[in-house]
């Protein structure tokens, strides 16, 4: 970016959230001057981001249609003892479709290779010594460790590879948990993106939050011979390390911000047990572009509003990611999304977009018990029915 004078908002990482904030800003409050800080070499970074039809109203869908690079009319999950295929839309977005969308919305707004080593509500300071005043930060820099959020991890690897052969794989699988539980809740992720090219993704749901990557490498080779897939090229890679939520103090997780606006999951804004994030990155945009009022003040107080609420309301998802961690041996913890996945397709679309009933919420406890009951009555006993804390 050529000047920073006169900045009305910066947002101080160029991802997900940020990004969808700055070109909704800039399609609906044209008058704002928006500046994009990231610290890499190109905003975007290196992602694939995926949600599923029913996460989103129609007027989300309708905005957010031209970052989405890929579709897929229905999606299928594979367990030891069950399979289902879900007669549900799927969507995914690309770095590169979403980089592409930003440079054109917001061209000379963008500043890279720009990290940011500290915030206040109205100035940053770049790794520099550059200090940069401004009317309002947000900060969506992502997950940063928190003495007041108790979490687990999904952690990945995928690979983008072009096969030598169609792959025959015709809709996603979002979870294939029939392959060797270790670390953890343990799948592989598939997403069909030609009839030749297929981005695979080893994830385990763990305790820690080291990545082995040359051990889940050797893992997605392994999982491609056993399909008789062969690989002609492996074209782009990606890992991650993404927060599952266990337990927390939502307020004083944002006392510690000091008045300084965040998003995506920096804002703890993901879905609790998917970790998922662009749902809530699109609702996030839409509230914010919304705002009469773009002060740093008003920004934070939006940004905390929603984030505490969104926390508040989705402590039954927290709870059984407590059964998930700790009420059965790390080897059998798949039996609890197997035995979820019993339900029938509306719930768990509705599980997916964090929008459960409260009869939906009785039905996924029913039934016999995935894990040994002392330990889920254990687990349970610390919580009341909304998983909030005791």
């Amino acid at each position: 970016m050529a000047a920073t004078e006169g900045v009305d908002i910066a947002l101080v990482g160029g991802g997900l959230a940020n990004g969808l904030i700055a070109c909704r800003l800039a399609e609906l409050r044209p008058e704002l001057k928006i500046g994009v800080f990231e610290a890499g070499p190109a905003v975007g970074g290196n992602h694939t981001w995926s949600f599923h039809e029913g996460d989103l109203t129609a007027q989300e869908h309708a905005w957010l249609q031209p970052f989405v690079t890929y579709s897929w009319s229905d999606n299928e999950v594979r367990f030891p003892n069950r399979r289902k295929r879900l007669g549900t839309g799927y969507r995914s977005v690309a770095s590169e479709r979403f980089r592409e969308r930003l440079e054109q919305r917001l061209g000379g707004s963008i500043r890279c290779n720009a990290p940011v080593r500290a915030v206040s509500p109205t100035s940053l300071v770049l790794d520099d010594g550059t200090a940069i005043a401004t009317g309002a930060v947000v900060d969506g820099r992502g997950h940063a460790a928190n003495s007041h959020m108790r979490l687990g991890f999904q952690k990945f690897l995928g690979q983008e590879i072009e096969m030598a052969a169609p792959h025959g794989v015709v809709r996603p699988v979002i979870m294939d948990a029939t392959v060797p539980q270790a670390d953890g809740y343990r799948f592989v992720y598939l997403l069909p993106l030609t009839e030749t090219r297929l981005l695979i993704e080893d994830t385990y749901y763990a305790d820690g939050a080291d990545l082995d990557r040359a051990r889940l490498a050797a893992s997605i080779g392994q999982y491609m011979s056993e399909h008789g897939w062969e690989a002609r090229a492996i074209v782009r890679e990606e890992e991650g390390i993404l927060p599952i939520a266990i337990d927390g103090d939502i307020d004083a997780f944002w006392d510690d911000k000091a008045g300084v606006a965040a998003s995506g999951l920096a804002a703890g804004l993901f879905h609790p047990t998917t970790g998922y994030s662009l749902p809530d990155a699109v609702k996030l945009a839409d509230r914010l572009a919304a705002l009469p009022d773009h002060s740093a003040a008003a920004l934070y107080a939006e940004t905390r509003r929603h984030s505490v609420e969104t926390w508040k309301a989705r402590g039954f998802f927290r709870m059984l990611n407590r059964l998930l961690y700790f009420a059965g041996d790390a080897s059998e913890r798949y039996r609890i999304l197997e035995h979820f996945y019993r339900l029938d397709a509306p719930l768990v679309a509705r599980f997916y977009a964090a929008r459960l009933r409260t009869r939906d919420k009785l039905r996924i406890l029913t039934g016999k018990p995935p894990v040994p009951f002392g330990n889920a009555i254990r687990v349970l006993a610390r919580h009341r029915l909304t998983g909030e804390l005791a």
